[in-house]
């Protein structure tokens, strides 16, 4: 159990990590209207993620019975960490992304608004779907009710943590662009390791 949470809270800091809609509105809002808002708006996110990680563990459990499509899907997520990993190190380094301008300031409760944008993203779903099957061909990950509960909440705390050091840190345009080029590198790195483990995990089915 505590090597699923640990997969999962790990898993969940490097998928959050880069910027992207849902991180970039929790800065806003903890802009706009302070940083209680901010984590209100954390916390109703991670609710979101618990429910989508859930979902993709009992595919992932599913798609683990049939080996034929884990061989498929490994193949096809090396390429894709591969891509990822040349992204963030030949590419993102130089981008400035800013914070969105238009983000619903209404007096909504934040709770709902961060489960609601969290719901509007499905890529979640088959980034665990691939991660807990990779892991699982390890032997390091388990597909039994506790140890899918242990992840499930190991990925929910993982997400509200990278989502409150957003709220908590990034609010001055310049330490936010500063700290960015940095993480770029290590999402790079980060994605490097994890096509290697696919790498070698191919081969040895081989």
């Amino acid at each position: 159990m505590f090597l699923n949470f640990f997969i999962g809270f790990i898993a969940a800091i490097v998928g959050v990590i880069p910027p992207g809609l849902i991180n970039m509105s929790a800065v806003k809002i903890s802009m706009t209207e302070g940083r209680k808002k901010g984590l209100l708006f954390s916390a109703g996110v991670c609710i979101t993620v618990f429910l989508q990680t859930y979902i993709a563990l009992l595919f992932a459990r599913y798609i683990d019975m049939h080996h034929e499509v884990v061989d498929m899907l490994q193949k096809v997520a090396l390429g894709i960490f591969v891509c990822i990993a040349i992204y963030f190190f030949f590419i993102a380094k130089d981008i400035r992304k800013e914070t969105p301008n238009e983000i619903n300031h209404s007096k909504t409760n934040r709770f709902f608004s961060g489960t609601f944008l969290a719901a509007l993203n499905l890529l979640p779903i088959p980034y665990w779907v691939y991660i807990s099957i990779t892991f699982a061909a390890f032997g390091w990950f388990k597909f039994t009710q506790p140890e899918l509960w242990a992840c499930v909440l190991g990925s929910g705390l993982g997400t509200f943590l990278v989502l409150a050091i957003y709220v908590w840190f990034f609010r001055r345009k310049e330490s936010h662009t500063k700290l960015k080029i940095n993480m770029n590198y290590l999402i790079g790195i980060i994605t490097a390791a994890i096509s290697v483990i696919t790498l070698i995990k191919i081969l040895k089915d081989m």
